[in-house]
């Protein structure tokens, strides 16, 4: 299968390159968003690209965009791709890979939400019984899962530095406290029903990331991906019980590699072997399988 690592389309201005997608302008009022097969670890581009990576992706956003539209609009355009790529051999360099959406003011924050003890909340619970500020009932054991789920939000990070977590103080403090309020309510909302229905899918997701934006009147939309093995861990039911790290669909694979290697987790990234990169792709696309089988 042949991979994407880097876009190169010249019929449209890029305005940025970020760890995994590329954006291009397309009007005053849209964008181009090209999902590649890049992979990211701890803040880093690893040079080995994921082939099938992007198009899954852009396949799972797709399906939540559309299961979930009721809760809160989404980034996704009407316009045919045709018209925002012309050039029928740019065009195809892309296929699967970019989709056209609406040009929106992003929100300076990511709205995380867990439902399980794991990664870095439960190294914090370890050492003082909260998560991000919020306080856990004592004897949890990692991966268990959570009796509530927890709005914890982070600052959104430049390529290769590192998000920081803040309270709903520090949010309220950068976006307002209205803004606050709704993009808690509406993440906490978002994952209730996609945990609920991954779970009937063999899917258990432990926590996940959302990015907001707002529209030309100030609504608030839901943009970049949603609830993909990027933006999200994804646990199979059926290997999963507290007091392990349960195995993923993720790319936590590909962290547990890198964890064995002498790597400072400074670029530039390791090779991943044939091994892995297969075996990772393999589990993008199972994540997809599962989710969207009828």
């Amino acid at each position: 299968m042949t991979t994407l690592m880097h876009s190169k389309l010249t019929c449209l201005k890029r305005l940025h390159r970020g760890k995994v997608r590329d954006m291009y302008e397309v009007d005053d009022s849209h964008l181009l968003i090209v999902t590649t097969d890049r992979l990211s670890a701890f803040d880093v581009i690893l040079p080995t690209p994921i082939p099938g990576k992007g198009c899954v992706l852009n396949a799972v956003s797709g399906f939540w965009f559309n299961k979930l539209a009721h809760i809160v609009p989404n980034h996704l355009s009407n316009m045919p791709l045709e018209e925002a790529i012309p050039d029928a051999d740019e065009r195809q360099s892309v296929a699967g890979h970019a989709i056209v959406v609406k040009r929106l003011k992003p929100l300076p924050i990511e709205a995380i939400v867990r439902g399980y003890l794991i990664g870095s909340g439960w190294k914090e619970y370890q050492q003082s019984g909260l998560v991000c500020g919020i306080a856990l009932p004592p004897g949890l054991k990692m991966a268990d899962k959570l009796p509530e789920p927890i709005f914890t939000p982070s600052t959104k990070a430049d390529l290769g530095a590192h998000d920081e977590n803040i309270d709903l103080t520090e949010m309220r403090a950068i976006i307002g406290p209205e803004l606050t309020e709704q993009v808690r309510t509406i993440s906490l909302q978002l994952y209730r029903e996609a945990a609920a229905y991954a779970l009937q899918k063999g899917i258990i997701i432990a926590d996940t990331k959302f990015e907001f934006g707002l529209d030309n009147n100030g609504a608030l939309t839901l943009m970049d991906e949603a609830l993909t093995p990027d933006s999200s861990r994804f646990w199979p039911v059926e290997a999963y019980r507290p007091g392990i790290s349960p195995p993923s669909f993720d790319k936590q694979y590909v962290r547990d590699w890198l964890e064995s290697l002498a790597w400072n987790k400074q670029p530039p990234g390791p090779e991943l072997p044939d091994s892995i990169r297969d075996k990772t792709a393999e589990k993008y696309r199972e994540a997809l399988e599962r989710l969207t089988a009828t």
